[in-house]
């Protein structure tokens, strides 16, 4: 059975900094960051492969977010930076995704709470 587990949210003032961690207990070929405010959406945050490491992020966290990767711990990493108010949500890891969209990711972590005090 295929898990991801999150860590490292938490309450952040404005400005301040978080690094959230995903460990996998199988290894796929491609890793997310989602986030879902209440009332919205789940929203793609960033990616990572984990052959080569390229990236991708979503425009509205370029630059202040890092998405990176512990090949030996089989951990994924999300640096937030610069954190603002509209960054509170929680986010999920996810596994085997083919695409920006939630639908196209097979696995899912349990969430972990980001909150952004103004």
């Amino acid at each position: 059975q295929v898990q991801l587990l999150e860590s490292g949210g938490g309450l952040v003032q404005a400005g301040g900094s978080l690094r959230l961690s995903c460990v996998a207990s199988s290894s796929f070929s491609r890793y997310a960051w989602f986030r879902q405010a209440p009332g919205k959406e789940r929203e793609f945050v960033a990616a990572i492969r984990w052959s080569g490491g390229s990236t991708d992020y979503a425009d509205s966290v370029k630059g202040r977010f890092t998405i990176s990767r512990d090949n030996a711990k089989n951990t994924m990493y999300l640096q937030m930076n610069s954190l603002k108010s509209d960054d509170t949500a929680v986010y999920y890891c996810a596994a085997g995704c083919s695409g920006r969209t939630a639908g196209l990711c097979d696995y899912w972590g349990q969430g972990t709470q980001v909150t952004v005090s103004s």
